[in-house]
């Protein structure tokens, strides 16, 4: 069928009547009915296509619609039938947030302390037997970071020893700035005892000071994520040392050191785990103690020092005075504690290995 250009002018003859099924009238005057027209090729005839409604899951139940009334009947039984079937996983009820502070404002570590005899029963016992925490001690983020590399895999007294030659070299706590640590060389820091990968250490985190990658300023300015993510950028400064010093130096409320030693051991006690948890598997372990896994940390350090798993050494140094302090008084309340008993032992023994000798006497003669 050809297409007309709109110029032509279109005008109704007999033969468009008769397609179209219309009475017209003859030559003569007479009304004559025009006769059906013959069906054309489908081919030939431009149809417009019939608009299908798409089913979804949910309408699809093996029947056509009819009318608009029955396709929604059809479609809100086969909803309710789709979610009768469906199974919905369980939505925790909202619970409201706490906006947890710095551990060092007032009042902040009672809230704490408070919040986790609540949220977990199990570290009541631990609450009321272990001194209360502290974090009260605070160290400029550059020098804090600067002995957190120092002290990484020494005992605790050749740590101690290597940074107070570092600081006596550095002219002091006040003149550890990134500036004077550049200028050490590492042979100067290899007198001391600074390993050459330590040294390397020490001058790449300088160097992003000098840079201006990272400040003090904007170290305590920045949220949990992305300080994790500035600092883990310095060579030698891994996630456990991040940790540390956010709990310790930075006083931030819920850091939990998943893969820390101490901690794990401190979970497996706490909770009498077979094995010790994974660092997978702490995140779901612990998540009741948000936000304030800081503090409940804390708590199983001092767990896995009473059952035997000594705190790690970094932590300790990390931790600042006043859990050093802790950290030796349990030492030698332990100390004292296996002295006493074993001059028990040796006083029950005593009189046992003298009816040995007398019988040994004896038995010789």
């Amino acid at each position: 069928m050809a297409q007309e250009t709109p110029s032509q002018t279109q005008t109704p003859t007999e033969a468009d009547h008769a397609a179209a099924g219309v009475t017209t009238t003859s030559a003569t005057g007479d009304l004559t009915d025009a006769p059906p027209p013959n069906p054309t090729p489908a081919a030939k005839i431009p149809s417009r296509p019939r608009k299908l409604r798409k089913l979804s899951n949910d309408d699809s139940d093996g029947k056509s619609p009819q009318t608009d009334g029955a396709v929604e009947v059809s479609k809100s039984s086969a909803t309710a039938k789709s979610a009768k079937n469906k199974i919905v996983p369980h939505q925790p009820k909202p619970v409201m947030r706490i906006l947890a502070r710095s551990l060092s404002c007032e009042g902040e570590l009672d809230i704490a302390i408070r919040h986790l005899r609540n949220a977990d029963p199990l570290l009541i016992p631990l609450i009321e037997i272990y001194h209360r925490p502290t974090f009260d001690s605070f160290l400029p983020p550059f020098l804090a970071l600067t002995k957190s590399i120092l002290y990484q895999q020494l005992a605790y007294k050749a740590g101690t020893s290597i940074y107070t030659r570092f600081i006596s070299l550095c002219g002091g706590e006040p003149g550890v700035i990134p500036d004077v640590v550049l200028a050490l060389t590492p042979q100067q820091l290899r007198q001391i005892g600074v390993s050459a990968r330590k040294a390397s250490y020490l001058h790449d985190l300088a160097r992003k000071y000098q840079n201006g990658i990272l400040s003090d300023s904007s170290i305590v300015e920045m949220d949990d994520k992305s300080l994790f993510t500035m600092l883990t950028m310095v060579n030698g400064i891994g996630s456990w040392s991040v940790h540390m010093f956010m709990i310790f130096s930075l006083h931030r409320p819920d850091v939990l050191p998943i893969n820390d030693l101490g901690i794990r051991k401190g979970v497996q006690f706490l909770y009498g785990l077979e094995e010790l948890p994974r660092p997978s598997q702490m995140e779901l372990l612990c998540e009741k103690w948000r936000p304030y896994r800081s503090v409940a940390s804390w708590y199983m350090w001092r767990l896995a020092e009473t059952k035997g798993a000594p705190c790690s050494t970094g932590a300790v140094a990390a931790a600042g005075t006043s859990l050093q302090l802790q950290y030796h008084e349990q030492q030698h309340h332990q100390i004292q504690q296996q002295q006493q008993q074993q001059q028990q032992q040796q006083q029950f023994l005593d009189p046992i290995n003298g009816i040995l000798n007398l019988g040994a006497c004896g038995w010789g003669q």
